[in-house]
């Protein structure tokens, strides 16, 4: 049986180089999958993926800025200190991490779609929607204001349930891999699809959300477990049209110029 303390102890003991591994590894196994069985197809990869790439970075870099401690360290005191709500229960360590994961994807669910229901939160996540392509680099594509923001929001929900450090880092790691996977541009069979989305979001799930009918664009908000869209009546199992031919972005950012890398960080100024 594996042992909860020290299967956490091992993983704090190399966050950074499970957080990096499993990203990077994760990344290039979808690339490699959509470059060799791609089910839309990308344009100017390289362009793309690099203006992805620095927006990420940027993103990071604030998110280091702001926060140097970060969600990882508030998990390390709601847990040393007893505070939140999971430190009130008397649970087993393992139930804890598992509690802390759902609660976790379910604030993320509600911030995805209060970011879509209120406009100022909007001008700054619309930025991931202009993306008029959509693969496995679209998943990185969010502005450094809204990372910031999220960190901020994700720090209260880890103090407010009382998440351990070692929740925190699994989660993160969780989130970033199945949002690179139902970002990709990869098709599974119908019947695959159909029995792994009760469980996980899957790229077939997701692509629906980035299209531009906005009918579509307000469903679909989960990016990891996709209960929550079923529970919450924001569930939409078929596209209006093959998503094959779907139109991915918003209306009004198509132009090539506006996927330049100026363009998208002045983006919430417009």
């Amino acid at each position: 049986m594996v042992d909860p303390a020290g299967a956490g102890a091992a993983l704090m003991a190399h966050e950074a180089a499970w957080r990096v591994g499993i990203f990077v590894g994760v990344f290039a196994v979808l690339a490699l999958w959509q470059s060799w069985r791609p089910y839309r197809g990308v344009r100017a990869r390289g362009l793309r993926w690099g203006r992805h790439l620095i927006i990420a970075l940027l993103g990071s870099l604030l998110v280091r800025l702001l926060f140097p401690l970060a969600a990882v360290a508030v998990g390390a005191w709601a847990e040393g200190a007893g505070f939140g709500l999971l430190q009130q229960l008397p649970l087993p360590a393992w139930l804890v991490i598992a509690s802390s994961v759902v609660l976790l994807d379910l604030a993320i669910y509600w911030q995805h779609r209060i970011f879509h229901w209120l406009p100022p939160l909007w001008r700054l996540h619309r930025m991931h929607h202009s993306d008029i392509q959509f693969d496995v680099s679209t998943a990185i594509r969010f502005h450094p204001l809204e990372i910031a923001l999220s960190m901020l929001i994700k720090m209260g929900v880890v103090a407010l349930i009382g998440a351990p450090a070692v929740a925190v880092i699994l989660f993160e790691i969780v989130l970033n891999a199945t949002a690179l996977f139902n970002h990709s541009d990869v098709h599974l069979p119908a019947r695959l699809d159909a029995r792994l989305r009760w469980w996980l979001v899957t790229p077939d799930m997701h692509r629906i959300h980035h299209s531009t009918e906005r009918v579509e664009t307000d469903s679909n908000f989960g990016f990891c477990l996709p209960w929550w869209d079923r529970l919450f009546g924001s569930y939409r199992p078929q596209a209006l049209v093959d998503q094959a031919e779907m139109a991915i972005g918003l209306t009004e950012f198509r132009a090539d110029r506006e996927q330049s890398l100026a363009a998208q960080l002045l983006q919430p100024l417009r």
